[in-house]
Order: C-alpha cells, then sequence, then structure tokens
C-alpha cells in the first residue's frame, strides 16, 4: 500500500512506498506551482513487474505543462497564471493566442508584430480550392477541416525541420492564422457560396465573420456585439489543460509527426460528441423540448433514472462547481440576444430551462450547472452560425491551446514517445487449426 513521507510544512509528502508482489519500491513524488502532487511510477515495472491500470487516463498526469491549470472543485481556469475572468475582460483572443505560445503577455511592440504576422498568413494557397471541390457539397465541415489540416503538410514541406525553433514558430502562427480561412472555406463550399478572401484590413475575429458571411452582391453589416461575443468564445475555448483534444496532439506529436497532423488529430478527436460536439448536442436537446412550456416536463424527465433523457449541456466532467467559463460566457447570452433582438423560440426554450435547471434543488445539490457548451451553442446560433459549424467553431479558438502544447512539448526534455499500456484479457496461447479442422 502506498505511504507517505511528510513535508517539513505537513502538507506534502516527498516519496510514497508501494508494495507488491512481496516487493517494496520507494517511488518519487512530484509537485507542480499548483494543483494534486503525483507519484512517479516510472519505474515501477521495473522494479515489481506491474503496471498501473487507469481507463481513460483520468487518474495519471502524462505531462508537465506550464500553459494552463484547473481546479475543478474551486471553479478555477487560468492560462499561463491569469485567471479566465481577468483575460475574458480585458484580453482578446488573438493576445491569448500570444500568452498562450510564448508564456507572457505581450508588449505592444511585440503584439503588433505577432498581429501582422498572423493577418499575412490569412491566405491559403489557391491549390486549396481544388482540394477542397473534392469532397462532397453536404460533407460535414468537421470532416473537411480534418482532411484539409492535414494537407497543409504538403504545401509547406520544405519549411518542417523541427529542430529548428524558427521553423516551429512560424508553422504555429500559419495554424492560427489559416484554420479561420478553411473554416470559413468549409462552410461556404458545403451551402454553395463562392470563397471570400480574408480582408486583412479587419482585425481577427471581424474578418472571420466577413469570410463566412459576405456575399459578392453586398456589404455585410455586423453589429459589434457579434465580434465581441465570437471573441469572448474563442478566449474561453482556447485552451483546457489535458483535454481528449489536445493529449491527441501531444500523443501524436511525440512521434515527431508534423503540427498539421497534430492538429488535424486533435480536430478529428474534438469532432466527437462527447468532446466538442457537445454544443451541437444541446441544440438537438432544445430542439426536443420544442416549447418553453415543455421545459418542466423535460426537468421532471432529466431526474427520472428510468425515463433515459439527459439534460446536455449541464455538469462537467472536471468542475465540480460552476464552470467559471459557463459564468462569464452567460452574461454574454444574454448581452447578444438582447442587443441582437433575436426572437427564436428554441432561444427561449433555452433560457426557460436555465432559469428552471438553477432553480431546482435536484441539480443544485447535484452541482448539475449549465456549462460552458450550453450557451455556445445559444450564442452561435443566435449569431445565425448553423449547427454543424458548432464545433468548428470550437476548433478555430482550441487551435491556439493545441499549437502552444504542441510547442511546448518539442523542447520537454522528458517527452517520450506515447506508449500505454494493457491490461490483455484475450485468449491465452493456443495452437492454429488448419480450415478442413473447424
Amino acid at each position: 500500500m502506498p505511504s507517505d513521507t511528510p513535508s517539513s510544512d505537513q502538507t506534502a509528502f516527498q516519496q510514497a512506498t508501494l508494495t507488491a508482489g512481496g516487493s517494496s519500491v520507494a517511488l518519487p513524488v512530484d509537485r507542480g506551482t499548483l494543483g494534486n502532487p503525483c507519484i512517479d511510477i516510472a519505474k515501477l515495472p521495473k522494479e515489481t513487474g506491474c503496471f498501473t491500470y487507469d481507463p481513460g487516463f483520468t487518474a495519471t498526469a502524462a505531462c508537465k505543462s506550464a500553459i494552463t491549470y484547473i481546479d475543478g472543485d474551486a471553479g478555477v481556469l487560468m492560462y499561463r497564471g491569469y485567471p479566465i475572468e481577468q483575460l475574458a475582460k480585458q484580453s482578446s483572443f488573438l493576445e491569448v493566442a500570444y500568452l498562450l505560445m510564448h508564456g507572457e503577455l505581450p508588449s505592444a511592440a511585440e503584439f503588433s508584430n505577432f498581429d501582422n504576422e498572423v493577418t499575412h498568413h490569412t491566405m491559403m494557397h489557391e491549390a486549396f480550392r481544388t482540394f477542397l471541390f473534392g469532397f462532397r457539397h453536404d460533407a460535414h465541415p468537421m470532416a473537411m477541416l480534418v482532411g484539409m489540416l492535414g494537407s497543409m503538410a504538403s504545401f509547406y514541406h520544405n519549411t518542417l525541420d523541427l529542430d529548428d525553433p524558427e521553423q516551429r514558430r512560424l508553422a504555429a502562427v500559419r495554424l492560427i492564422a489559416k484554420v479561420p480561412t478553411i473554416a470559413a472555406g468549409c462552410y461556404r463550399y458545403s451551402i454553395g457560396w463562392p470563397m471570400r478572401y480574408p480582408k486583412n484590413n479587419l482585425e481577427y475575429v471581424d474578418r472571420f465573420l466577413h469570410m463566412m458571411f459576405e456575399v459578392p452582391s453586398e456589404p455585410l453589416a455586423l453589429k459589434p456585439v457579434a465580434a465581441r461575443a465570437l471573441d469572448l468564445l474563442f478566449i474561453l475555448h482556447a485552451d483546457h489543460e489535458q483535454n481528449a483534444s489536445t493529449s491527441t496532439v501531444r500523443l501524436v506529436g511525440s512521434t515527431g509527426s508534423n503540427p498539421y497532423a497534430c492538429v488535424a488529430a486533435g480536430v478529428a478527436a474534438l469532432w466527437g460528441p462527447a468532446h466538442g460536439g457537445a454544443n451541437e448536442a444541446v441544440l438537438k436537446m432544445l430542439g426536443e423540448i420544442g416549447k418553453p412550456g415543455n421545459v418542466q416536463s423535460a426537468i421532471d424527465k432529466a431526474k427520472d433514472k428510468e425515463s433515459g433523457f439527459r439534460l446536455m449541456g449541464f455538469g462537467h466532467r472536471v468542475y465540480k462547481n460552476f464552470d467559471p467559463r459557463a459564468k462569464i460566457i452567460r452574461e454574454m447570452t444574454h448581452q447578444v440576444l438582447g442587443e441582437l433582438g433575436v426572437s427564436d423560440p428554441m432561444l427561449e426554450v433555452a433560457l426557460k430551462l436555465e432559469e428552471a435547471a438553477l432553480k431546482d434543488d435536484y441539480f443544485i445539490q447535484r452541482k448539475l450547472y449549465p456549462n460552458v457548451d450550453f450557451y455556445s451553442g445559444i450564442i452561435y446560433k443566435a449569431l445565425g452560425i448553423p449547427t454543424e459549424m458548432f464545433t468548428v467553431m470550437f476548433a478555430i479558438a482550441r487551435t491556439a491551446g493545441w499549437v502552444a502544447h504542441w510547442l511546448e512539448q518539442q523542447t520537454d526534455p522528458d517527452a517520450r514517445i506515447g506508449r500505454p499500456r494493457q491490461i490483455y484479457t484475450g485468449y491465452a496461447e493456443r495452437d492454429y487449426v488448419g480450415i478442413d479442422k473447424r
């Protein structure tokens, strides 16, 4: 059994002793700046012949990272030490992307250079258009995004020396710059609209909205709240520690694969309905509820374990308190709906559901608060972004976090190729039998 040796302050321990198979091994304990201590089990197989079993890796730290910190019990999220509340109120997505990549907030000159660099890498090679036209017109935008990002390696194969810090940094900048252009192109192709080139006189989020919605016949008039809301969503979605898609980027990156393939793999992982697709599930649920008058019935079904009905967008795997991102985005949701004057029965259902759940003891006691997926879907719908593009929006934002983790991994002296082990449950050794005797 593990035992600990208290440190001088009586709040931490320096090693744990584990006894297995008649032998004991002293395992060092690592502590980060914040968070739980971690028992280093690297020498466990050699000393005891045992591996550890941790389905989903929910109790395993696979790396050391200085990028994002989460305290799920306290409802805390920080990027590079800065509370998400401060960044959401005072920063911008592009500044947050710089922070995640470089570890520090930029000076005015540094940000200007970064902004200019991102702006002048927004264009796609014209051959991308031909590549895009190879997809079925009704393909899901996430499917197109995975393929398009994977193909980027073929366009930049001469600048992929992973031993060159400048080439690594440039690849990260390219991804942050081009993912919105590719995403908008995928959407417009799916609905039969001509592609729009990026307007580099606009800021990052405004530029993306114009690529999404502007038509050649007339200029696009957007209310400022649209760009503010989307910029906020991008900040809140920029990173979230070692989630499934970020872990995928790191796992693929551990093989020495190029960053475009790594991010394409991250997009594929994000697509899952249990991860980035959750906000699509929220809208589907709201459509099933139908009208505000059916909300109480949905609440009652959600509390009935035999009904099989779940309220999507409530609770979180990590946060056992109110998701700090949801607190921020809730206020913006009401602001967007108010300023845009949106009248939509589905949004009325969402607001009624939010109100009912926040007052219900069943949800309060179980800390099943609305999460960021609940509110982001409402905002996206109010902005006119179609449901199949919701996860693409998530991918645009999360690209900043993915490239930051990929860059960090490239300089980690402890980085190893990812190679999880297993508990084998198949047959023991048996002899082959010819087909004529089976």
